[in-house]
């Protein structure tokens, strides 16, 4: 069959052109999806803009402790949230996972307003999933919302959704050379964490290991060692959380560059 008009090639009924003589096409799939997908992007930080909120985009392999830090952030912020809300950070977060809602479950039992993506197949999230997700959340009640990605060190980071900040965790248990390993996302990343210190010793983490190289893709990160076990460190992390909080006049972070990456999706909002 004709790839292009789809007639038989063994018919000999006259239409218009000999087979072969078709001019071959080449498609860049690659450029297309992200191009749709940085469109939509925009549109999020635009809206985010206006409602003045902080967006972080939490990146890290699965374990690192993305869900475990965002309830110590509830449980650390939310009596001064309700006693004084203008002076705190009211929190709303949108989780990513392959399957179950597991941890918009553990984040709605510590009262963070959670909206679960079950993505199947799909190894990361993308600018129109979470353009449908906040659709479900009370924006105006909030002044940070935060974006737990899938765990994986790798799709997520191509895809901007519109954040203004993007976090990669590597905690103590994973190894001191993730950031070589996986350099499109740290140096992608705003803001590094180092979690699970208070396991450091345990593990025999070698500390100036990881700094070098995290140095060494992503010298521009501000970096923090956390442990939300001990609550080492959190009081570094929370007083640049309340500085990044935008004002009316804030100027919208640049858009995260992304590499080109193969890309098929699915979701299911919860």
């Amino acid at each position: 069959m004709c790839g292009t008009c789809g007639c038989d090639p063994n018919l000999t009924v006259e239409h218009g052109h000999d087979h072969g003589d078709h001019p071959k096409q080449t498609l860049d799939l690659h450029a297309s999806i992200f191009a749709k997908n940085d469109h939509i992007a925009a549109h999020n930080r635009d809206h985010f803009q206006a409602k003045q909120l902080l967006v972080m985009n939490l990146l890290s392999s699965p374990g690192a402790g993305k869900t475990a830090l965002l309830e110590r952030m509830q449980q650390d912020w939310r009596d001064r949230a309700i006693a004084t809300p203008d002076s705190a950070l009211r929190m709303g977060v949108i989780v990513g996972d392959l399957a179950t809602e597991n941890d918009a479950q553990r984040l709605q039992q510590v009262g963070l307003p959670a909206i679960q993506i079950t993505t199947g197949t799909v190894c990361h999230l993308d600018a129109a999933m979470i353009r449908h997700a906040v659709t479900h959340l009370d924006l105006d009640a909030l002044n940070v919302l935060i974006i737990e990605n899938v765990g994986n060190l790798v799709c997520p980071a191509a895809y901007d959704l519109g954040e203004g900040l993007r976090v990669a965790l590597l905690s103590v248990t994973e190894g001191e050379d993730k950031p070589l390993k996986y350099p499109v996302l740290f140096k992608s990343a705003d803001v590094v964490l180092i979690t699970k210190i208070d396991l450091a010793e345990a593990t025999g983490f070698d500390r100036a290991r990881a700094i070098a190289s995290i140095e060494k893709v992503a010298p521009h990160a501000t970096r923090f060692e956390i442990s939300t076990r001990t609550g080492q460190g959190m009081a570094a992390w929370y007083e640049y959380l309340m500085n990044q909080l935008p004002s009316p006049l804030a100027i919208v972070s640049p858009t995260h560059a992304h590499p080109d990456q193969d890309h098929t999706f699915a979701t299911q909002i919860n």
